[in-house]
């Protein structure tokens, strides 16, 4: 992994898996890092050229300021120039969905194709940003473990056995007025979803049958509004993160997504 320094100081890290093929861009989830994508870049690495970056306040890319969604999806675009990428299709789960459609509405000609899943365009409803508030406060304190064990059964639904290594690392990084802010960003976020009609991009849209997070009709709401998207693909008791738990489940859509919209180009 490796980092560049952004137009404003911003200094963010990022792993390019290389290759000659087409770019894809990979956004992760709240709380999450680039780790998260290791069953895509397994699935996708031999086509494309896989990029993923660690997000502000997430993973090694550090957070000193208040941000929003904006000024990530500018990082991103950000590193592309570092690495000389001028169009890129973008893979984004859960808030990594929030900054791939700011991504498609900043530069639309920079994005060939847009996946996104477990996603909304809605800002978020003012009882859940107070629930999510509440919890952000005892991350800030300290984690109370049942509490980070709620959050979990939310994000990764029931027996995912790889949950274990990410509550860890929860409990490490997200505490005092880190969490703080992050929960701020989450919770402050614009809704797009008057803005879904100028996404330009082909679109794929996933979401778990059993997200807890974002109910169905919210995917249904983004295939609707957004002028190129493809039917959208439920994903049979997938949770909310569900490219991490959900794996197999997943692949074979952006890989066949990928394939018409984007190999070749």
């Amino acid at each position: 992994m490796t980092s560049v320094t952004v137009p404003g100081g911003q200094q963010v890290h990022y792993v390019d898996h290389g290759g000659d093929g087409p770019a894809v861009l990979m956004l992760h989830s709240f709380l999450m890092d680039h780790e998260m994508w290791q069953p895509q870049i397994e699935a996708l690495g031999a086509d494309y050229r896989v990029i993923a970056i660690d997000e502000r306040g997430h993973g090694e890319t550090p957070a000193d300021r208040p941000f929003d969604y904006w000024d990530v999806a500018r990082d991103a675009f950000a590193v592309l120039d570092h690495l000389g990428v001028e169009r890129t299709a973008v893979i984004g789960t859960s808030q990594g969905g929030f900054i791939g459609m700011r991504m498609a509405l900043l530069a639309p000609e920079r994005i060939t194709a847009l996946a996104v899943l477990g996603t909304s365009a809605d800002a978020e409803t003012p009882e859940y940003a107070a629930v999510y508030r509440q919890i952000g406060e005892v991350f800030a304190q300290g984690g109370a473990d049942d509490v980070i064990e709620g959050v979990a059964a939310i994000c990764f639904g029931d027996g995912f056995a790889g949950a274990g290594p990410w509550k860890a690392r929860w409990r490490e990084r997200v505490q005092g007025d880190h969490a703080r802010m992050l929960i701020h960003v989450l919770t402050g976020r614009d809704s797009l979803a008057d803005r879904l009609g100028e996404i330009q991009a082909p679109t794929l849209v996933l979401h778990g049958t059993a997200d807890r997070a974002y109910a169905m009709a919210q995917a249904e709401a983004l295939v609707a509004g957004l002028p190129h998207a493809e039917p959208l693909v439920p994903i049979e008791d997938g949770a909310h993160f569900l490219s991490l738990t959900h794996a197999a489940q997943v692949n074979p859509h952006p890989k066949g997504f990928l394939a018409t919209h984007v190999a070749g180009r």
